[in-house]
């Protein structure tokens, strides 16, 4: 067992630190007990992010995140493997929205990814707020060192 990380940055608005990325989601695994993964965090455009929102959501709009489950379903539950794409562009502009850091606003999006991967779901009311509260305490966590 164990934790494979790749970190690529593809886009410019916002400094990626690919060490500081790969810790943080190594804080994030071990916060829910994942002892083996293997991820792939791509930082993007929103043209970019557009583009696979459209080729495989069949959205015609850029989002914060995208997150691809490639686990194989026997290996589910033991082992996640999955990429997980952040919008640079959107984490800059929503952080100036909400008064926040762009890197924290990206490091959200890397939570949120990752929650995706692990089962959890916002597409209702009710599995969006359960998605709320685990990201807040994850980023809680995040912010102790």
């Amino acid at each position: 067992m164990a934790i494979k990380l790749i970190v690529k940055n593809l886009q410019k608005k916002i400094p990626i630190n690919p060490k500081l990325v790969k810790q943080k989601a190594r804080r994030i695994l071990s916060c829910e007990n994942i002892l083996d993964a293997e991820l792939s965090i791509v930082f993007l455009t929103d043209q970019r992010m557009h583009t696979l929102n459209k080729k495989y959501l069949y959205h015609d709009y850029p989002t914060d995140v995208l997150s691809f489950d490639l686990s194989p379903h026997e290996s589910r539950n033991k082992k996640i493997e999955g990429e997980i794409f952040v919008s640079g562009e959107t984490a800059y502009r929503n952080a100036k929205l909400y008064n926040a850091k762009p890197k924290d606003e990206a490091t959200l999006y890397v939570v949120h990814g990752i929650l995706h991967l692990l089962g959890y779901k916002d597409k209702t009311r009710q599995e969006e707020q359960r998605m709320r509260i685990k990201e807040k305490q994850i980023l809680q966590y995040l912010s102790k060192k």
